[in-house]
Formats: C-alpha cells, structure tokens, sequence
C-alpha cells in the first residue's frame, strides 16, 4: 500500500493519478486505490480539500496526481444571467457547495445530485438535468484550500470545533 502523508510541489512530475469524487476529496484520513489499482492510505493535514490537480507525495518518493472522479450531479443552466444568479444565491443560502461555469450556449451551476434542490431550480425556471461529471464545487472567497474562521464564532460541527468551511458543507453534516 502507497501511504501519502503530504503534499507534492504543484510543480512535481506525477507518475500516479488518484481519481476521487468531491466528498472523498474533502477527508483526509482514507483508504482507497490509485487509478492503476494499487491501495494508498492517505494521513494528510486535517481541513484540507484536495482539488483536481493538486499533487500528493508517497511516502516511496512517488507523486500522485489527485483528478475529480465523475459522479451524480445536478446541472442547472440559464442564459439569463439574473435567473442564475438568483438561482446561485438561494444554493449558496443553503450551504450548497456549487461549481459555476459556462458552455457555449448558457451559465451552469453544478451541484450533488438532491432532487429537492433540482426542483426548486426548476421551479425559478432553470433547466435542470441529472448527469455522471467531475465535480470541482467553487473554494470559497476565503481561501483557495480549506476553511476561514469568522469573529462570530461558528464552527464546523456546530460544537466549536475548528472553523466551518462554507464551501465543503455536505448534505445533512453541519
């Protein structure tokens, strides 16, 4: 078994690829396989969110490349930017972590697959369709990886332990 406990340069040269989806990408202690079959365990740096590219040191020397795994989604599209942006802001009210993008043809916000949410976004007019994507939600506006601590004191459990990283709230843990 590959045991990772650290990062790569970004620079690094990777031999291995680790394709995970987004939930599996927000935990730092795992036990899962390399793209080429192989077991790694990872003990990384506790609050990190790994993101596609982003590189992993084995503790053989190896590097290992992290890539979004493709999973369920929900895709929302609008070409009526105002449609999107209320649509985003009533995602974001619920902690949703959103990947925001654009095709050739509409904008897109991107989510983990919850029909309730699919159906409100339908119901402020957006084409909503389920699909198989890689998901790479959007950071944040406090940092590009992890979480931010506010003066007001929440936390990330509720129960004051560690900051509360807005972007990696997961369905039903809060």
């Amino acid at each position: 078994m590959l045991l990772i406990e650290q990062r790569a340069p970004a620079d690094a040269s990777a031999s291995e690829r680790l394709s995970l989806s987004f939930e599996l990408r927000c935990k730092t202690r795992l036990r899962t396989q390399l793209d080429s079959g192989e077991e790694a365990g990872l003990f990384l740096e506790r609050g990190i969110i790994l993101r596609a590219g982003d590189k992993l040191l084995g503790k053989d020397g190896r590097v290992v490349e992290v890539a979004a795994a493709p999973e369920t989604v929900i895709e929302a599209r609008s070409d009526d930017p105002l449609q999107l942006a209320r649509a985003a802001y009533h995602l974001g009210n619920r902690h949703v972590p959103v990947q925001v993008g654009v095709d050739e043809t509409s904008g897109l916000l991107r989510f983990g697959s919850d029909h309730v949410l699919g159906e409100m976004l339908r119901g402020l007019g957006l084409d909503v369709t389920q699909t198989e994507a890689p998901f790479e939600p959007e950071s944040g506006a406090y940092g590009n990886h992890g979480g931010h601590a506010h003066p007001h004191g929440h936390s990330a459990d509720g129960e004051g332990r560690g900051p509360r990283i807005h972007d990696m709230l997961l369905k039903g843990k809060r």
